[in-house]
């Protein structure tokens, strides 16, 4: 990538991120459905039934925001610190080596230049910030869901941040903190983020789908394939076993 402006004063420059598939070669959700039915929270049923909700996604056919609050509903009544807990540690062994080097690489060279960085996913808090802590991102927007007392309701406080729900609550964030989006980037795998895509001066297509690849060949944008992460070696895991 050439040398990225510098800010030097207002109004500020912004690089947002998406996560699944731009920031981490794997998708969050499936991982996490994987990670509770080998812990036997779900049911394969449950399992088969997530996946090919990824698969509908994928092919633009899924109602993410009725899907968003049905499978919320698993956590009602569960303490949100022991779901914190829990996926600290299944990002520590599942999801930080999917870090794509070449994402991080570029997370850092947008810092370097001054702009203000921030993740703006789908997926819940609990996966988000503890990636944006390990690229020492301090802003994050993503789907929130309702607590009370300490204890997830089971409901999700809306819009859920997804296709225009992400326009939303980015929304709020550049008005808090004064970002000039034409001059800002935006990077992300999905075709459901044409919304977004649209609105920056600078939008970037990263291991596109076919469709954004389609629309971005079509608007000119730049095409970004990064380098899958490197696999973990089972003798490393077998030292840190001993």
């Amino acid at each position: 990538m050439s040398s990225l402006p510098t800010t030097t004063g207002a109004p500020r420059i912004g690089a947002f991120f998406d996560m699944d598939k731009t920031l981490i070669a794997e998708n969050s959700a499936s991982l996490f459905m994987k990670h509770r039915y080998a812990r036997g929270e779900i049911s394969g049923v449950d399992l088969l039934r997530g996946l090919g909700a990824y698969v509908q996604y994928k092919i633009g056919v899924l109602d993410i925001r009725n899907w968003t609050t049905s499978v919320m509903q698993q956590f009602r009544g569960q303490s949100e610190a022991e779901l914190e807990k829990e996926a600290l540690e299944w990002f520590d062994d599942a999801v930080a080596p999917t870090l794509y080097p070449d994402a991080e690489a570029l997370v850092r060279e947008h810092d370097a230049a001054g702009h203000f960085v921030a993740i703006v996913s789908g997926a819940t808090k609990f996966v988000v910030k503890p990636l944006a802590s390990r690229l020492s991102i301090h802003h994050i927007l993503y789907t929130r869901l309702e607590v009370e007392g300490g204890v997830f309701t089971g409901r999700v406080i809306e819009p859920i941040c997804f296709e225009e729900g992400k326009i939303y609550w980015l929304q709020q964030f550049i008005e808090e903190h004064g970002i000039d989006l034409a001059k800002s980037w935006f990077y992300t795998d999905s075709i459901t983020d044409r919304p977004l895509l649209d609105l920056v001066g600078h939008p970037v297509a990263v291991n596109p789908d076919p469709m954004l690849y389609r629309e971005a060949v079509r608007r000119r944008w730049p095409v970004r394939f990064f380098r899958p992460p490197p696999p973990l070696r089972a003798a490393e895991s077998g030292a840190e076993d001993d």
